[in-house]
């Protein structure tokens, strides 16, 4: 990035097949693009914003995070040149695109004339978004959406929604030329690498009527909105928690081709502990070591137990020579950064826990014939994986260790006071209980400190309440 500051940037290493809309995409969520040249031979092309300031800003965001055009990394840099002279002829079809582009950036009135080439855009009258996401492995949600459009405008409200077995929101902004801004630019980018493809279209809707603020819906210029039973509005303190760590999560590349203002899509799915870190691809280390264990009270059992909150643990080797120590293979590394982040330094069996990535790649099986105490257990085929579903509401349920747990799958059979002595068995004291209002099957239990949350998850997780119910517990983001 050296060279001094200037309105023009210059862009190397393009895909062959890239058209101007593209580039012209990547500079406008920091300000008016006014020119565009494209040297198709040299997969090269400069870009001319309105002002330095936001040329400074597109290139101080993309040194932090490579952008991607067609999956490919490109690189930006200021130009020598202090603004653009093109030969119309030569850049006739440039121009076209970046005439059509700025009349939707200044106007919403469709474009007189047919001089525009078929790869402009015309503005569509609707400031609703219908967005769908393809190949969705890990979950997105409404926070997400939001970080991630905000780029283009003021969002006012989002709903979510799943249709068809897929995940689909609406969103809508103040002003149609930003929903053409954002369609415009991220139509077809994926928000994580390589999966989670947005799809992009306006919506017939010109306005959204949200009644909840929730998980699955907000209206942002509304905050007194009821949340709606059994869907825990987000918490003030976690909002504000989301903003700080956002700019401590961003990552160098962790939303490849979606390159958001300091990740901070990927960064707030991770705050919120819903999905693995970004910049940690699936290929990631997928084993941990755990150190400083309780030796006389730990087994392969309740460390599945406990690190299956945030993964599915494939095996687990307590090491014979040292049984304060132990490896967990997860499914993947996202599961296994996620598993780390949220349980290193928790408290287990009275001891502070140490987990960092292993240098191992796999947890070996003892060899045929070998007893081992059973210090090894391959998880594999356990029924008890979370996270085997593709879109599964678990994945949007991953929260860090809290003293508030949440239980589900409660026979109708069971009232408060049987699960109340059933938790006070595990050996600590249960603060307070709420079933859900509207749903029996579930309800919040709050234990006096963490720990003592943790031990009871691991105790009672999958537990037999009778009648073919057993019972499902996980940390709760919220309190009673």
């Amino acid at each position: 990035m050296d060279g001094a500051p200037s309105r023009v940037l210059h862009i190397r290493k393009l895909p062959g097949e890239v058209t101007e809309t593209e580039v012209i995409a990547l500079g406008l969520p920091f300000g008016k693009v006014t020119n565009i040249l494209m040297l198709k031979g040299k997969n090269q092309a400069f870009l001319e914003l309105a002002t330095e300031e936001a040329a400074i800003t597109m290139v101080n965001y993309y040194s932090a995070v490579t952008p991607h055009l067609r999956n490919q990394p490109i690189y930006i840099q200021y130009s020598n040149h202090k603004e653009l002279k093109t030969d119309n002829t030569l850049n006739q079809r440039a121009q076209a695109v970046l005439q059509a582009v700025t009349a939707v950036q200044t106007a919403n009135t469709p474009l007189s004339g047919t001089t525009v080439s078929e790869s402009a855009v015309t503005p569509a009258q609707s400031p609703v978004l219908r967005i769908i996401i393809d190949n969705m492995y890990y979950p997105v949600t409404l926070d997400v959406l939001h970080q991630i459009f905000s780029k283009f405008g003021a969002v006012l409200k989002i709903i979510t929604f799943t249709k068809n077995n897929q995940f689909q929101a609406l969103l809508q902004y103040g002003d149609p030329v930003n929903a053409q801004q954002a369609k415009l630019a991220l139509d077809g980018q994926n928000i994580y690498n390589a999966c989670c493809t947005l799809r992009i279209d306006f919506s017939k809707l010109v306005n959204l009527n949200v009644k909840y603020n929730n998980d699955k819906s907000r209206d942002y210029t509304r905050p007194d909105l009821p949340s709606g039973d059994g869907q825990p509005a987000l918490d003030p303190a976690i909002a504000a928690a989301f903003a700080k760590e956002t700019s401590l999560l961003a990552v160098p590349g962790a939303l490849s081709p979606l390159a958001i203002p300091n990740a901070a899509a990927a960064a707030a799915a991770a705050a919120a502990g819903r999905v693995g870190m970004p910049g940690v691809s699936a290929g990631g280390n997928t084993v941990l070591l755990v150190s400083n264990l309780n030796e006389e009270m730990v087994t392969p059992q309740s460390l599945f137990t406990l690190f299956g909150v945030y993964g599915d643990v494939q095996r687990v080797k307590i090491l014979y020579n040292k049984k304060d120590s132990a490896l967990i293979q997860m499914a993947d590394g996202n599961q296994s950064q996620l598993a780390m982040n949220h349980l290193n330094g928790q408290k287990m069996y009275g001891k502070i826990i140490r987990v960092t990535l292993s240098k191992h790649q796999t947890v070996q099986l003892p060899r045929e014939g070998l007893d081992d105490q059973g210090l090894t257990k391959d998880f594999g085929n356990s029924p008890l994986h979370r996270f085997k579903k593709p879109g599964s509401k678990n994945f949007q349920n991953i929260f860090p260790p809290s003293a508030t747990l949440h239980l589900s799958n409660i026979p109708p059979s069971v009232a408060e006071e049987d699960l109340r002595t059933l938790f006070a068995n595990t050996g600590g004291t249960v603060k307070a209980f709420k079933f859900f209002q509207r749903d029996h099957k579930m309800a919040l239990l709050q234990m006096a400190t963490v720990e003592e949350a943790i031990q009871a998850l691991i105790d009672l997780h999958n537990y037999n309440l009778g009648e073919n119910h057993h019972l499902r517990v996980s940390f709760s983001k919220s309190t009673i």
